[in-house]
């Protein structure tokens, strides 16, 4: 990563499938915030209460105390006025408000840490990762391993029945898989028999 900028705000997102270290890169780059003297404050959606309903947790259990909200608005309502550094875990559940709350912090000198998954469980954008992708100045795609083939993972398999786009899970109802093994069952559900790459 280049040096950061100075006497700006900006935003920096980390994105990719579910187990592939997501929030334990957001909390890695917190402490390490911390650890400069800078203030902090970390914001969670409520729905995600896999783990612990104050904290953002990693799958390897790493942990850090965070604000539960329902909307992104609560943000600008909650922040501190001596907060420097605002981190996001799971932003894909905030909604299409958070970019522009995202961008209205960055714009105000803060640095905003945001991590969340890029796509669904069909390997389509999730919203509104694609937007803030576009506004960040700092991008970092992780992968996990495929479970299937031991490859690069980037697509999040629903293992469990559920059509519902957002069926908040982890190990148990979501594996890691690589394009090559990744099967989004809508589509092969509904694919035509003659159907085929050409």
């Amino acid at each position: 990563m280049l040096g950061f900028p100075r006497n700006v705000g900006w935003i920096e997102v980390i994105c990719g499938s579910m187990f592939s270290g997501k929030t334990e890169e957001l909390i890695r780059r917190l402490k390490r915030a911390q650890i400069a003297q800078l203030k902090v404050q970390i914001f969670k959606p409520r729905l995600d209460d896999r783990y612990d309903t104050s904290r953002i947790c990693s799958h390897s259990d790493q942990r850090l105390e965070s604000v539960a909200i329902e909307r992104a608005e609560e943000i600008l309502r909650l922040l501190k006025p001596d907060t420097q550094v605002v981190g996001i875990d799971e932003v894909q559940f905030l909604g299409p408000e958070v970019v522009a709350v995202c961008e209205l912090l960055a714009q105000k000198g803060l640095r905003i840490i945001c991590a969340g998954l890029d796509q669904d469980y069909l390997g389509k954008p999730f919203e509104p990762m694609p937007q803030l992708l576009a506004i960040a100045e700092y991008i970092t795609k992780e992968l996990a391993i495929c479970v299937v083939c031991g490859n690069p993972a980037n697509r999040s398999q629903r293992i469990i029945s559920d059509s519902a786009r957002v069926v908040v899970g982890a190990a148990g109802a979501y594996e890691a898989r690589c394009r090559k093994c990744f099967v989004p069952e809508p589509v092969e559900a509904t694919a035509p028999q003659n159907l085929r790459l050409l």
